[in-house]
């Protein structure tokens, strides 16, 4: 990976963007496309949309959604400890003992995501997993209007936002799902860019997925697409406990993953496919029998109808502050994607 790129992947990791507060991480989208793009938009979703050769009859969508999981300041109490609701999908175990930060109209709070200790907890209560209210942020205030002072009701929290380098060109950091998605739809416009377009290539970088793919629904309508791909994080399988047979056999450093299924339109699949043998990039297939979760989802419906692949990266321990990714997996998942995207005209026909 090319080192401004990676710098612009951290910057990308390190910002907060939980659904509903991506603003701060649009306005890097924004400068990131302004010497690319031909167009850039935002809509009132919140959706930024770069395009390129804009009037070519063929449009190509690349998607990837900047949004993440989060916490929304809910309730402050007598004493100043902050209890929380989600933003997405949380396994509150996740959160205990972990250093947050709530990101406040006058900067970033630190705090701590606190439990009563084990040794306090009755036998009846170590039997029986957290659950929200049962857990609350501890700032060091002194009392609720010491608290109120910095935070109000409705802010934003993430997990402490930090890349941490791993052995063998693998990364971890919270918010891997979806940045570095977003970040290969991002790069994949650039490269495909730098060459000879003869599609109109639009890339967004998408809202709220994490709570109903909402920001994919309203920018592909938008756009108006005649093939779409998304790009996401997929579970890797090469860790303990988890079942190939029934998950898949996906690692970490083999290259992005091709689906394949009903989601998946197999024009697309299948010069997505050719495009890595072309280019001597390594791919990896998975299957899914029904519509993912995904941003996929709803680019498909879109208006009549839209081809729809599907591109993920390899990621251990989704929905964590350690989310684990192979940074080679991101940059060959780029060079996929723009090789397809070169290799679309007007003359492509996607109907199965």
């Amino acid at each position: 990976m090319e080192p401004k790129a990676r710098d612009f992947l951290i910057r990308l990791l390190e910002t907060p963007s939980p659904s509903g507060y991506e603003r701060p991480i649009q306005d890097l989208v924004r400068d990131y496309l302004g010497p690319v793009a031909d167009s850039i938009t935002t809509d009132s979703h919140g959706n930024v949309i770069g395009g390129k050769n804009t009037a070519a009859p063929a449009r190509l969508l690349f998607a990837g959604h900047c949004d993440q999981i989060g916490l929304i300041v809910q309730y402050i109490d007598a004493d100043g400890y902050i209890s929380v609701q989600p933003i997405g999908g949380w396994d509150p175990m996740q959160l205990v003992g972990s250093r947050v930060v709530v990101w406040t109209a006058s900067g970033p709070v630190p705090g701590v995501m606190s439990r009563k200790p084990i040794h306090l907890l009755t036998d009846e209560e170590r039997k029986v997993v957290p659950k929200m209210k049962d857990l609350w942020i501890d700032i060091g205030a002194t009392d609720k209007a010491d608290a109120e002072s910095v935070v109000r009701v409705g802010d934003c929290v993430t997990f402490e936002l930090k890349f941490q380098p791993l052995r063998h060109d693998l990364a971890c950091s919270p918010a891997m799902d979806d940045k570095v998605g977003l970040w290969v739809v991002l790069e994949a416009f650039r490269r495909a860019s730098a060459g000879t377009l003869r599609c109109g290539l639009f890339v967004a970088s998408t809202v709220q997925e994490e709570i109903g793919l909402r920001g994919a629904t309203t920018s592909a309508f938008g756009v108006d697409p005649h093939v779409a791909i998304a790009v996401d994080v997929t579970h890797a399988t090469d860790c303990p406990t988890i079942e190939k047979k029934t998950d898949g056999d996906i690692a970490l450093g083999k290259g992005p993953v091709v689906y394949r299924g009903p989601n998946m339109n197999p024009h697309v699949v299948d010069r997505l496919l050719e495009a890595g043998r072309t280019g001597a990039i390594p791919v990896q297939l998975a299957a899914s029998g029904r519509a993912t979760p995904t941003d996929a989802n709803v680019l498909q419906t879109t208006r009549a109808g839209v081809a729809t692949g599907l591109v993920s990266i390899p990621n251990r321990y989704m929905h964590s502050a350690v989310e684990t990714v192979s940074l080679e997996d991101v940059d060959r998942a780029a060079d996929l994607l723009a090789a397809f995207a070169r290799g679309i005209d007007e003359t492509v026909r996607w109907a199965p």
